[in-house]
C-alpha cells in the first residue's frame, strides 16, 4: 500500500487547509468535515483503524471521538474524496439498504443506470450534486426503498430485499 503525505496548514490559516499528496497530484480541501452527530472533526484514517484485517476500502474519514461515536464515511477509490457524509451505524444500514434495492432497477432492466439516476433526481427534486445515496439522511433513504420497492412491484419484480 502506497503511503500518501497529509499536511495540516499552520494554525494562523482560517481556512484550515489539508493538503493532499499522493500520485503526483496535490489536492487541497478548505474545510474540515464535521461529524453531524457530535460535531467534533472527522480524521482521515486507513480503513484498517475501524475494520482491522478485514478492511475492504483504502481510507475513511472517522468522527475523532470514534468509538464512542460511531460516525464515519468511506473515500471513492484513488482518492481522499469523501463519498458522502459521515454516519452512524443505522444511516449506514439504511444507505446500504437503499443502493441495493436502487440498483435492482438497472439490473432487472427497468431502466439504465442513467435513467435511474435521471429519475432519482426528478422524483426528488435534486440536483446532479444532491443525487448521491452517500448524501441521504434516513428518511430520504427509506423513501427512495418504498419508490423503488413500488417500481419493482409494478414491474412483477420479486420484492427487492
Amino acid at each position: 500500500m502506497k503511503k500518501h503525505d497529509i499536511e495540516r496548514s499552520k494554525k494562523g490559516d482560517r481556512t484550515n487547509t489539508l493538503k493532499i499528496s499522493g500520485g503526483g497530484k496535490m489536492k487541497t480541501r478548505k474545510k474540515p468535515i464535521k461529524c453531524p452527530y457530535c460535531g467534533h472533526t472527522a480524521v482521515l484514517r486507513d480503513a484498517s483503524y475501524v475494520y482491522g484485517e478485514n478492511a475492504v476500502e483504502e481510507h475513511l474519514y472517522v468522527c475523532s471521538r470514534y468509538p464512542e461515536c460511531n460516525a464515519y464515511v468511506g473515500v471513492h477509490k484513488g482518492t481522499f474524496i469523501p463519498k458522502g457524509t459521515l454516519a452512524n451505524g443505522d444511516l449506514r444500514h439504511k444507505r446500504i439498504e437503499a443502493h441495493k434495492v436502487f440498483s435492482k432497477l438497472w439490473d432487472t432492466g427497468i431502466m439504465t443506470k442513467k435513467q435511474a439516476y435521471r429519475w432519482l433526481r426528478y422524483i426528488f427534486g435534486l440536483s446532479s450534486e444532491q443525487a448521491h445515496i452517500g448524501q441521504f439522511s434516513e428518511y430520504r433513504c427509506d423513501e427512495l426503498i418504498r419508490t423503488c420497492r413500488n417500481v419493482l412491484q409494478n414491474n412483477r419484480i420479486a420484492r427487492a430485499l
